[in-house]
């Protein structure tokens, strides 16, 4: 039996149509209506853990404006002992506000609740968690402008413009 495989150049404009698909989704660094469709299915299968990687989670915060829990699907990058979260959509996107106002406690759920404090991790450390990020999370691509192999000194270079959170036990 003979495999075919699809060559790079087929591969490559696949991938650049799935990402401009997933911008599209998230028009003005927020998810559209097919965005937060997906996004229920997804906290759905990652807060139950199963169908989905290990660092696929679900975080809950306190919503800055409702005061209600709010629910998002997320990818947990782990880099040398520590667990990370980052905002795909740069420091306005509403989980980041949601955080800041909440003073860091959060929640996160796979197979149960984790009550956490999340802590921003100052942009010159960041380079080395996005690059872990990006390798776990696929979906999160489309968003950064550099490749996921890109050195590190790309990385360091828009980290400024995305988020990054330490997660720690609640206090």
């Amino acid at each position: 039996m003979h495999h075919t495989s699809v060559d790079p150049p087929r591969q490559c404009a696949v991938r650049d149509q799935l990402h401009r698909a997933h911008r599209r989704m998230y028009r003005g660094d927020r998810p559209g209506s097919a965005a937060r469709v997906l996004n229920r299915f997804a906290e759905r299968i990652f807060t139950a853990g199963v169908l989905s990687p290990s660092h696929a989670m679900t975080l809950e915060v306190t919503g800055r404006r409702t005061g209600r829990p709010v629910t998002l699907p997320i990818a947990v990058a782990h880099h040398d002992g520590e667990r990370y979260l980052v905002s795909m959509l740069g420091p306005d996107a509403g989980w980041v506000r949601n955080v800041a106002a909440a003073r860091g406690r959060a929640a996160l759920h796979r197979r149960g609740r984790e009550a956490i404090q999340l802590t921003e991790v100052a942009a010159e450390d960041r380079a080395p968690i996005l690059r872990r990020y990006l390798a776990v999370a696929p979906g999160a691509r489309p968003h950064f402008p550099i490749d996921r192999r890109a050195p590190l000194t790309e990385f360091e270079r828009v980290a400024p413009r995305y988020p990054v959170f330490r997660i720690d036990p609640a206090r």
